[in-house]
């Protein structure tokens, strides 16, 4: 099934908002789904799909502005792989789904909204609980179909772990290896099943992603939209928990 232009034209104006921010996306794209009533079964194989091309534009362009900290990753990636590839090849009923998703996407809100503005004093990285909050930052990962971005980030700015743009790198690249796990994870269980239009909505993503990565290389600030998006992701999970 294809969509209208409408549909496409979201994916795009969410693409280039979240790359601007070092994110994927995937909550952007699932709110758009299911304000189209995308069938939950479809849902989350597109969002991971769609995060691949989108994070890995996104942390392309935050590594080349130097950004990028290792060290910063390697704690919270190294359970959440196994434990995004876990997530994706459980099953769920989709009334649960729906739940759990509507949640997530107020945590988006939440990221979306979340002061510019961090403290200068960054603090060392605890490696035990870093461990532990990105196994299970990964497991819901794969389980509900997003990369993990929008609940790591504000976790490294409210921990002082990394700067605002450290942040945008590091989840750009653990939302590019999440998305990977989670895929490969459907991919093991025949779930990897896309909307009919997948092939538009990766055009889209892409062309988003280009456009966002170009604004946050120029220090282009999407905060003024962010609003908007905001207001996106809060009618959806209330759509979500009402349907």
């Amino acid at each position: 099934m294809e969509y209208d232009l409408i549909f496409y034209l979201l994916i795009f104006i969410i693409a280039a908002l979240y790359s601007s921010v070092g994110h994927g996306g995937a909550s952007g794209y699932l709110a758009i789904m299911a304000i189209f009533a995308v069938s939950p079964e479809n849902m989350r194989a597109s969002a991971l799909i769609l995060n691949l091309f989108v994070s890995a534009i996104s942390f392309f362009s935050f590594y080349r502005g130097g950004f990028f900290r290792f060290r910063i990753l390697w704690p919270f990636v190294l359970l959440s792989i196994p434990m995004s590839f876990l997530g994706a090849r459980l099953e769920m009923d989709p009334s649960v789904y729906r739940i759990i998703l509507g949640v997530f996407l107020l945590l988006a809100v939440f990221r979306m909204l979340l002061a510019a503005k961090g403290s200068s004093v960054l603090r060392p990285l605890n490696i035990p609980l870093a461990l532990l909050l990105g196994a299970l930052l990964g497991f819901f990962s794969g389980l509900i179909g997003i990369g993990g971005g929008i609940i790591l980030s504000p976790v490294l700015l409210l921990l002082r772990y990394a700067t605002i743009r450290e942040t945008a790198a590091v989840s750009a690249i653990f939302i590019l290896l999440n998305s990977a796990a989670g895929v490969a994870g459907l991919i093991t269980t025949g779930g990897l099943n896309p909307v009919g239009g997948i092939y538009l909505m990766v055009v889209s993503g892409i062309a988003g992603s280009f456009a966002g990565a170009w604004a946050g290389s120029m220090k282009i600030s999407p905060v003024k939209l962010t609003y908007l998006l905001a207001g996106v992701l809060i009618f959806a999970s209330f759509k979500l928990f009402y349907l």
